[in-house]
């Protein structure tokens, strides 16, 4: 019996289900970030190059070697080249450069302000989270606002893009020549 050389197109909905899969694995990092936030005033500041690793070896070394976050894996999810071949690294890299630029500029701004502050200012404004962030956001460099005006552009426009379009293919997948497909992870192109 043969197979179908055509492949399905991973919808919106299954795609968010893996984000939602990747969130789950994230969360404890993420609480030991909210950890260190709440304890250190330096700890954004330190923890800005290990992040950048980290979200570089989970977006894109396991998207070049698996041709997926785990979540995709998990939901049996593939990226892969619009031909149909595999990623590689470059192509996973450019596909998650915007997103990680915006990200690291945006986490850079919001470091310089704690350069600036005392322990004791920070320590007054950790009962009002909020209100600590929006300090923060006020005393960032003047970029910090476009990049996270663009930031949110880039988030909007990736789900209307991936909306709009028969293969269900986001920005990013346009930007890096790549689509979404279902199927078992491990098979190859």
């Amino acid at each position: 019996m043969e197979t179908s050389q055509t492949p399905v197109y991973a919808g919106f909905w299954v795609r968010l289900g893996a984000m939602l899969v990747d969130a789950l694995i994230w969360l404890p990092l993420t609480l030991v970030i909210v950890w260190g936030e709440l304890e250190y005033r330096l700890f954004d500041v330190y923890a800005l190059i290990p992040l950048i690793i980290v979200n570089v070896g989970y977006n894109v070394a396991l998207v070049a070697r698996f041709g997926g976050t785990p979540g995709k894996l998990l939901l049996r999810l593939r990226i892969k080249r619009t031909d149909g071949s595999t990623i590689g690294f470059g192509k996973a890299l450019l596909r998650h450069a915007p997103e990680l630029a915006l990200w690291t500029a945006s986490a850079a701004a919001l470091s310089i302000p704690l350069l600036t502050m005392s322990d004791e200012h920070y320590q007054e404004l950790l009962p009002h989270l909020t209100q600590r962030h929006t300090q923060l956001e006020a005393l960032a460099p003047v970029w910090y606002r476009p990049t996270q005006m663009l930031y949110m552009v880039w988030v909007y426009a990736e789900f209307i893009v991936l909306l709009t379009n028969r293969k269900r293919r986001a920005l990013h997948d346009f930007l890096a020549g790549t689509v979404v497909v279902r199927g078992n992870p491990t098979d190859e192109a």
